[in-house]
């Protein structure tokens, strides 16, 4: 493996972090309806006697979006344990990710946000659990803090994955969060609008900027030797 196979190797598990802390914070915020708001959204209603189940997955799952996001950026800044409560935290969101969606199966019907959520949360850890393999392992590291160039790219990718993420929630929400023709996602415009768009764009341009740099920028020349771990 090269030293560019391995910094891209990074960028995409850090990113993949922190696009699974993002979906677990939008994912735990977005619960309000069913956990505390039952009342002002009839379709809501057959979870009334389950209020208390909503509201602590509701808790639970912005800590682990609050402990996702430590935890990328314990990725960022390298370390001994780095790696390890990455994988921490993606187990425990996993876990509640499936309770979640089969809760929401069960009791409302449908899975949907939930069972993105509990995707997005399953493809990261199964994504370091990879990376965490003998053959892997020693080449791309978490101990140390990488380079200007490969925070900024992975920065950039992840601020346009959310801002993409923000700009279409209408489209993956907006089905199940639908009464007598109201969008319930609406209430959230244009201010949700105006954030993604600025998310993306700046993103984007980090990211296009950084990864031209790492590009064109030429391999040590011991790149045949494994990355230090």
């Amino acid at each position: 493996m090269t030293v560019k196979s391995a910094r891209i190797l990074w960028i995409v598990a850090v990113v993949a972090m922190g696009m699974t802390a993002a979906m677990n914070l939008f994912g735990g915020i977005g619960t309000v309806c069913a956990a505390f708001l039952t009342e002002n959204f009839p379709p809501m209603l057959v979870l009334m006697d389950h209020q208390w189940l909503y509201q602590r997955m509701m808790l639970i799952t912005i800590g682990i979006g609050i402990a996702g996001a430590s935890a990328t950026f314990a990725l960022f800044r390298g370390g001994a344990n780095a790696y390890r409560n990455a994988l921490i935290v993606l187990v425990v969101g996993t876990v509640m990710g499936e309770l979640h969606a089969r809760a929401s199966l069960e009791l409302r019907g449908k899975m949907v946000p939930a069972n993105i959520k509990f995707y997005i949360n399953m493809f990261t850890l199964i994504l370091f659990l990879i990376m965490g393999l003998p053959s892997l392992k020693n080449k791309v590291t978490f101990a140390r803090p990488r380079g200007k160039t490969e925070a900024a790219a992975a920065g950039g990718l992840a601020s346009l994955i959310v801002g993409a993420m923000m700009l279409s929630l209408p489209l993956w929400v907006g089905s199940s969060h639908t009464f007598e023709g109201t969008d319930w996602t609406e209430v959230l415009q244009p201010g949700l609008s105006l954030v993604g768009l600025a998310f993306t764009a700046g993103g984007l341009g980090v990211f296009v900027k950084s990864t031209l740099v790492m590009v064109r920028r030429p391999e040590p020349a011991s790149a045949h030797q494994p990355v230090a771990s």
